[in-house]
């Protein structure tokens, strides 16, 4: 029995090799539906990997105050109701971020805010400059630990650095590199617009996503940026960090209590800000990754289907090209399973060819676009999986018909064929 398997096996790649272009357009076909699929899998699992994992940084019991729900839209109303505006909410001011800091007293938190000065700040260290494309951070002490940020080297911002306005800076990796590329850079000091500061930590790298770099900045104490970075309107961000998960509901309701006492916000008014847990941006990004996971599926299902279709078809011609072979070793005594395995054993060949090819080209793509957009790529196991499996369904699908056909074909008749 196994012999005959061989001999079946050996048979159907000789056919293979024999239309070899035929055989070549057909896993071709086949293998651009198996790319579509893993190859848009494997890149939004990237994308997903990578922005979750820069949320997930922050710790699931941290929550933040912004000027702006994710989402806030609200009717016009009146004749064009149908329409639809983005509510203006003020911004959220030096004022309002220093009184709830202040004010904030939910037991077991500690209260963050900060503002980007400029992300397109030039910083020097002797006669070493980079390009102006720093962003520079003012923050109180506890930015780095509610922002899931950790230490390669020296030490944070301390309340005694903030409180003191001492000229100090925590500055990113890629910044290390740019200005000391051969030399410790703790206790340097490097020139921000003019002002000097000594630099007192360097923070792990935490790579780019979407081309905006996490490591080309540097965190100062807030009152030293506030003198440095003077423009109007700037929208301060708050974050709060609570010890004990359990307890995060209730300190964003106080937190929401808070800031409507300090926007002066009467009992009937709605929130003119948002609060956002990182847990809720995760969860936000997990909903649109799985339309996208959606659109991947009903493409590659096309495509795969085309992909059956074109196999049936291309195995049906070689039914139809080899039938006095057929009627001739069924003169020899071949048994109708022999042939129709000999056929299907064909199919699944050239199915799993295809399939083989789809995974390889689909692994690349994905990992072509993790490289270009900095995401994180991981091995596609699962759509890998699925693909090997459709790629064997859709053989299996394929090459029932026409290995039925061959089987069935009378051997008189086959040997007069021609």
């Amino acid at each position: 029995m196994f012999s005959l398997v061989k001999e079946n096996i050996r048979i159907a790649f000789g056919s293979i090799k024999s239309q070899l272009l035929r055989t070549i357009l057909t896993v071709l076909i086949i293998a651009i539906g198996i790319m579509a699929l893993v190859g848009i899998l494997s890149g939004v699992s990237a994308l997903e990997n990578t922005i979750s994992s820069d949320f997930s940084s922050m710790g699931a019991n941290t929550f933040n105050l912004r000027r702006y729900e994710l989402t806030v839209r609200v009717s016009t109303g009146g004749r064009n109701s149908g329409r639809e505006r983005t509510k203006v909410n003020p911004i959220i001011n030096y004022r309002d971020a220093k009184e709830f800091v202040d004010n904030y007293e939910f037991p077991g938190s500690q209260n963050a805010m900060w503002f980007f000065g400029s992300n397109t700040t030039e910083v020097k260290y002797d006669n070493i400059k980079t390009d102006p494309e720093v962003a520079i951070i003012g923050a109180n002490a506890y930015f780095l630990p509610n922002s899931g940020l950790e230490l390669e080297s020296g030490r944070g911002l301390s309340r005694v650095d903030v409180s003191n306005n001492n000229a100090v800076a925590v500055i990113g990796d890629d910044l290390r590199k740019a200005l000391f590329p051969d030399v410790n850079p703790l206790n340097k000091t490097i020139s921000i617009r003019g002002s000097k500061f000594k630099v007192i930590g360097v923070l792990e790298r935490k790579g780019s996503t979407f081309g905006n770099n996490q490591d080309l900045r540097a965190i100062i104490p807030i009152q030293k940026a506030r003198g440095i970075f003077t423009q109007p309107n700037i929208n301060y961000n708050i974050s709060v960090l609570v010890n004990k998960k359990e307890l995060l509901e209730a300190a964003q309701e106080e937190a929401i209590l808070t800031f409507r006492n300090i926007r002066g916000l009467n009992p009937v008014e709605s929130n003119n800000f948002g609060i956002v847990r990182s847990d809720d941006l995760i969860n936000r990004i997990s909903s649109i990754s799985s339309y996208l996971y959606i659109a991947a599926w009903i493409i590659s299902i096309i495509t795969i289907f085309g992909s059956t279709i074109a196999l049936m078809n291309i195995m049906l011609v070689s039914v139809s090209e080899r039938t006095r072979e057929i009627g001739v070793r069924k003169a020899l005594g071949a048994k109708r399973k022999t042939i129709a395995f000999q056929f299907f054993m064909e199919t699944v060949i050239i199915g799993q060819l295809g399939g083989i090819l789809g995974i390889m080209l689909g692994i690349l793509i994905g990992w072509g676009l993790s490289s270009a957009f900095n995401l994180s790529f991981s091995t596609p196991w699962f759509a890998m999986f699925w693909a090997t499996s459709i790629a064997f369904i859709v053989a299996v699908v394929s090459g029932v018909y026409p290995a039925t056909k061959a089987a069935k074909l009378d051997p008189i008749e086959s040997l007069r064929y021609e």
